[in-house]
């Protein structure tokens, strides 16, 4: 077994600077799992967008660690794989996100509990108490399938001796919960999406009524923008992951505006207003990064308080229809969603996703 050095990756300003290759490093480890994974590089992350996440620091402390052979002077081939750690700094203080990428050629080496194992004393430093990973699963076993493991919620599998799965057990994580990965082939139907969206429009009726924007959110809608983001923190199923309310304000959405377009995407958003009281209901956004036939949806929200009434299927169905204006060569629109969120696969169903696969959400508490 080889012996691994874990170190902290530099940020430099330039990426073409010496001290680049952790960033290029890391974002050759994503490709080539996403590679072997998948068979496209879509999910990939290029080296701009990790230097940019890694540089957006006001809300979030990360620390991003690469693994190399003990030893080495280090070069981005070198790596063998990374851990991202996330740590907010203004709500959820007790949380650590990890992100754990190993390069398909470096597996079962050690390098992945080299990198966690830091990842874990770094999170634990910063009074962390409860750290959160995902791992990918290439699609679902049925229900009938033997040794398959769900988490509580009841929804959602993966295979128990799937190679994610057999590391997060090891190191004493507990699968919490299920999301269903899923793709939309482009275009879709003009007549099929034509009637969604005339059905939804029906039964929300004229105390609706659509706005949209890319990139930029309007002054007019900043500070709404910044309330369903932050019910979308609560709103949304979160199984027993110990996630706790995430506010934002305007000043924080204008800091993600200024994220996105350094990661070199860009974004659009529809969103449902409710006339009578001049407040958004409803939303969905999606990002697309430099490769134009790539779409990433992020999130969409319905608040409680108007939900049943298709906004859902409203909004999400006309976003498709101003893709085809502002993403002509569009050709894939990637989503995920929590396996039990019923309402929400029934709409992407309808739009025509198709489920490809199932990333598992894994939860563990840090001793004191």
């Amino acid at each position: 077994m080889p012996s691994w050095t874990v170190l902290t990756a530099p940020v430099p300003e330039d990426l073409d600077s010496p001290d680049a290759w952790a960033l290029t490093g890391a974002a050759g480890t994503v490709y080539a799992v996403e590679m072997a994974l998948w068979g496209y590089p879509d999910l990939s992350y290029p080296p701009p967008y990790l230097a940019a996440q890694m540089r957006a620091q006001e809300y979030t402390a990360k620390v991003l660690l690469v693994a190399v052979p003990e030893g080495s002077t280090p070069t981005a081939d070198d790596v063998a794989g990374f851990v991202k750690i996330d740590m907010p700094r203004h709500d959820n203080v007790h949380l650590a996100y990890l992100e754990l990428w190993v390069r398909p050629a470096d597996a079962r080496s050690g390098v992945g509990s080299a990198l966690l194992a830091e990842a874990e004393r770094i999170a634990a430093e910063h009074e962390r108490t409860t750290v959160i990973a995902w791992s990918e699963n290439a699609g679902e076993p049925p229900a009938d399938a033997p040794d398959v493991l769900a988490p509580p919620t009841g929804s959602g599998r993966i295979a128990a001796d799937a190679s994610s799965a057999r590391f997060a057990l090891h190191h004493g994580y507990t699968l919490e919960q299920a999301e269903r990965y899923s793709v939309l082939q482009l275009p879709v139907d003009p007549d099929d999406l034509e009637r969604l969206h005339s059905e939804a429009a029906a039964a929300a009726g004229s105390d609706y009524r659509l706005v949209s924007w890319t990139d930029h959110a309007p002054d007019e809608w900043v500070d709404q923008f910044a309330v369903l983001e932050t019910r979308m923190s609560t709103d949304v199923p979160t199984a027993d992951l110990e996630i706790e309310e995430t506010t934002w304000d305007a000043a924080r959405i204008r800091t993600s505006e200024a994220q996105i377009a350094a990661s070199g995407h860009g974004y659009l958003l529809v969103a449902a207003e409710h006339v009578p009281t001049g407040t958004l209901a409803a939303f969905t956004f999606v990002k697309y990064p430099p490769n134009p036939e790539v779409v990433l949806q992020q999130d969409t929200l319905v608040l409680k308080e108007h939900r049943g009434r298709r906004l859902g299927m409203l909004v999400k169905a006309d976003l498709l229809r101003r893709l085809r204006e502002v993403r002509s060569d569009a050709a894939r629109v990637h989503t995920w969603n929590a396996e039990e969120n019923a309402y929400m696969l029934s709409i992407n169903v309808a739009l025509g996703f198709t489920p490809t696969g199932v990333t598992g959400m894994w939860q563990k508490r840090l001793s004191g």
